[in-house]
């Protein structure tokens, strides 16, 4: 009789190490696009000076890398291991960053950004599978919102630091601050935390079984519905935040404050998460959904009739804007995750597999969404509002198929 070795699971960091982090791998998004806002106007006077509103798609460029990277980036990681993923994305992420930072044109910065998101997919949705992999159940449950509270402090912090690091070095420098958190953070990780994955465990990458994946994820129905409406509530967040800075400073000139504005808002948004927590229980995902959405209608038509109307003077500009751009933000954390859920839910059998798709699917959707919204800045916020509330209303009638789907699903 011979003994045969089992495994051993993977050694577990300390809790309040590992929630920390994963909340910094998972941050490098919010990071790298929140602390570029602040830079805008300076690389529109340097890269851009005719049209000024090309300067924003150093956002959504980078956002459309990340989504694109992420459709491949959790296979890569079932077939060689977490950390590899991590430290190749990290390196790719930080040899974009040093192009940027020495690009001399629009297109090459656009470029640069675009596999700079590339490597971004890795440290962002392999973070996830390593507490996929060590945690479950109700114990996950309870990590991930500690993580998601540490994380949801850099998006209302990010601004500031770049405002910070351009007054001291310029905008380019925020590029070196990319490079030292991705530096950091893969150091942490490759240090301190043991490979998730061990060998016995891994599946080879085949592309007949991600197109097998791919093929399953749209046919069905309310996966299909729930991948549509998360693209709509993304493109609209995409589209916002991309304009944001420049109706803080151009509307209503506040650029200089802008981050103090955003950190706001940050805050304020954050707390939808609470309340979705508190309400989806009660209520139920679908249910959620349709009422935020029908909320972002009723806003979005209110703000559009407070800028036909006007003028209203600078301070009830301002307050409406405020109010309006974080209900957009607030809208959004009480419908992604439910989206997300809803459309998860089928597909547990490939559940990796299909979150990276998912999640690809609906980042590359929104891009295509929000670009042109934000181009149509015209100096006012009535080109974003208008786009938000075409968005609010596809998305709300999407949720109404989600109904009667779901009703013919429970007749007998």
């Amino acid at each position: 009789m011979t003994d045969t070795a089992l495994p051993l699971p993977p050694r577990r960091l300390h809790r309040v190490e590992f929630v920390a982090l994963m909340a910094m791998l998972i941050a490098s998004i919010a990071f790298s696009i929140d602390a570029m806002l602040p830079a805008l106007p300076e690389i529109a006077e340097e890269l851009s000076p005719d049209d000024i509103n090309r300067a924003q798609l150093i956002l959504t460029i980078f956002v459309l890398g990340m989504g694109v990277g992420t459709f491949v980036t959790g296979p890569i990681s079932d077939a060689i291991g977490r950390k590899p993923v991590i430290v190749i994305g990290a390196a790719l992420y930080c040899t974009a960053s040093v192009a940027a930072w020495l690009a001399g044109s629009l297109e090459l910065l656009l470029l640069a950004r675009f596999v700079q998101g590339l490597g971004a997919a890795g440290p962002r949705i392999v973070a996830l599978a390593i507490i996929r992999d060590l945690y479950a159940g109700r114990d996950m449950a309870r990590l991930m919102s500690f993580i998601m509270l540490v994380f949801t402090i850099v998006p209302a912090i990010a601004p500031t630091i770049g405002a910070g690091i351009i007054a001291l070095v310029g905008w380019r420098g925020m590029f070196g601050a990319f490079i030292a958190f991705s530096l950091v953070s893969t150091a942490w990780l490759t240090i301190r935390q043991p490979e998730t994955l061990p060998p016995q465990a891994r599946k080879p990458m085949r592309a007949g079984v991600l197109w097998r994946a791919v093929k399953e994820v749209l046919s069905l129905p309310m996966v299909r519905l729930s991948i549509l409406v998360q693209t709509l509530a993304q493109g609209m967040l995409f589209a916002v935040l991309s304009s944001t800075q420049q109706v803080y400073d151009l509307t209503y000139d506040q650029g200089a404050q802008f981050h103090f504005w955003f950190m706001g808002t940050a805050f304020l948004a954050a707390t939808a998460s609470i309340l979705n927590a508190v309400l989806v229980m009660r209520l139920g995902m679908r249910l959620l959904i349709t009422f935020a959405l029908g909320g972002q209608i009723v806003l979005s038509s209110l703000m559009i009739l407070f800028e036909i109307t006007g003028p209203w003077g600078y301070g009830a500009g301002l307050t409406a804007w405020f109010l309006w751009s974080t209900s957009v933000f607030f809208m959004v954390g009480l419908t992604l995750g439910n989206l997300n859920a809803l459309a998860m839910e089928p597909l547990g059998h490939i559940a990796g597999l299909a979150a990276s798709i998912v999640a690809s699917l609906a980042t590359v959707g929104a891009v295509i969404i929000a670009i042109p919204i934000g181009l149509a800045f015209d100096g006012t916020p009535l080109p974003l509002s208008l786009g938000v509330l075409a968005c609010s209303v596809m998305g709300f009638a999407l949720t109404r198929s989600m109904a009667r789907l779901e009703r013919v699903r429970a007749t007998p």
